[in-house]
């Protein structure tokens, strides 16, 4: 762990706490907190960014914006990191597993796969 990171973490813990919040900040306030100490975590710089920022509550309110009635996870994460580092930005990367229940049930062997093998007979293809 390094030194930016632990004051980002301080920074944010002690800020997210003792802040003052409006309605929609408050409802926003522990994911983005969850968010910006994920992105303190993978890069050093926006620790450093971070700790040397502005408050926490100064940034919710910043995301909090004009927001009306609400504010996908994704711009809410974005303009959290744009508050500590105009111009960065925030990808989001989703995939979807269809066959995730049966993975989840099934027993995985030594070589990490399920034991389950298709049995082809190329023979039966020409008939």
């Amino acid at each position: 762990m390094n030194d930016w990171y632990k004051k980002a973490v301080d920074k944010l813990t002690r800020e997210k706490n003792g802040g003052s919040y409006g309605r929609h900040e408050a409802v926003m306030k522990d994911a983005v907190h969850a968010a910006l100490l994920d992105f303190c975590q993978q890069d050093e710089e926006f620790a450093q960014a971070v700790a040397q920022g502005g408050t926490f509550a100064d940034c919710m309110k910043a995301v909090a914006r004009g927001v009306g009635s609400s504010i996908s996870d994704l711009e809410a994460y974005r303009r959290a990191v744009r508050f500590y580092f105009d111009g960065a930005d925030v990808k989001f990367h989703m995939t979807v597993n269809l066959c995730a229940d049966v993975e989840r049930d099934e027993e995985p062997e030594e070589n990490g796969r399920s034991g389950k093998v298709m049995d082809l007979d190329f023979d039966e293809l020409f008939l």
